[in-house]
């Protein structure tokens, strides 16, 4: 590979002034300009990305961590940010923390030392305390940390609420939640909806764990329905386990909707293909991501911008539900 000493050598220039001319940055002369370029077409010199960005301490990469790549919620979000910043010339690095809060430490580290542009973060264990200390222009995305830590949420309380209230509405009087991780942002407040629901229209909670994946949903399900078979709504936490209900359900030989409703919560692809389809509690996933997208790229520009986007969940009424 040609080096930028060979394409100044050609050029008859210095390697001052290759550089300024791949940077575009200082006054080249029209004529000088060409003669480098010419150069450059002719050795097929490409610059080395790293030592570009180890120069300029920017790489025009931003990365994002997420908890559980197997949850289906992720990769259309991360489908759609990488849109948004390909199309605002910038690459997507992107990590699975597994939801190990070690590694979500030691992947924030590793990263400032990168000279990584910007980070989106999801994380159900880091506090603001550990955040406060990235020196990274930081978006905290599915989740509110501080009010100095710019985010962007979806209201999770109000959207359990509404979920809630639709069982009601259509008539379960006995209504089950299946919820989320205890340490989750996203879990605690989707619980705390359905438990003042629940209070407000004086009927007993009727609470399981399930982790947010399908497996652990089924056993829970399982033992939800075996100690409280009046059971005829539930409320999962959010569309795996919705889905996972559903089989359930439907192993015990018993008909969703009509002996039990299910709605779910963040409106995934997967809740379309199977029968019955799932109502579901829809996150706008794609707003979600041109919020993020934005709000990290106006903080590495040092733009003012609103530091805290909050969006309203969207119920999608299919065949779980009446």
């Amino acid at each position: 590979m040609a080096t930028i000493k060979e394409v100044a050598k050609l050029a008859g220039v210095s390697v001052a002034t290759v550089s300024r001319v791949l940077n575009n940055q200082g006054y080249v002369h029209l004529d000088t300009r060409e003669k480098v370029e010419k150069a450059i077409k002719q050795l097929n010199y490409t610059p080395n990305a790293v030592a570009r960005s180890l120069f300029k301490k920017a790489s025009n990469t931003i990365a994002l961590i997420i908890p559980d790549i197997a949850n289906p919620y992720f990769p259309q979000l991360v489908k759609w940010i990488e849109k948004e910043l390909t199309e605002a010339g910038y690459d997507l690095l992107l990590f699975n923390s597994n939801n190990d809060v070690d590694k979500e430490l030691r992947l924030i580290y590793l990263l400032e030392a990168k000279y990584i542009d910007g980070l989106l973060l999801v994380s159900n264990h880091l506090t603001k305390e550990d955040v406060k200390k990235v020196t990274l222009p930081i978006v905290a995305l599915d989740q509110f940390l501080d009010e100095d830590i710019p985010s962007v949420t979806v209201n999770n309380y109000q959207g359990a609420k509404e979920a809630v209230q639709h069982l009601i509405d259509s008539g379960c009087q006995s209504i089950g939640h299946i919820v989320g991780p205890h340490d989750s942002y996203t879990s605690k407040h989707r619980l705390r909806g359905y438990l003042d629901v629940m209070k407000e229209q004086n009927k007993t909670p009727r609470i399981v764990e399930g982790e947010y994946d399908l497996t652990t949903a089924m056993e829970q399900t399982a033992l939800l329905l075996e100690k409280y078979p009046d059971i005829d709504g539930i409320f999962a936490g959010n569309d795996v386990m919705g889905i996972g209900a559903i089989k359930v359900i439907q192993s015990l030989g018993l008909s969703v909707p009509d002996d039990i409703a299910v709605i779910g919560f963040d409106g995934i692809d997967w809740g379309t293909v199977i029968t019955p389809e799932l109502s579901t509690m829809a996150q706008p996933i794609q707003s979600l991501a041109q919020a993020a997208t934005q709000l990290v790229l106006d903080l590495i520009q040092k733009k003012e911008q609103q530091k805290h986007y909050q969006f309203q969940a969207t119920y999608k009424n299919r065949q779980s539900t009446k």
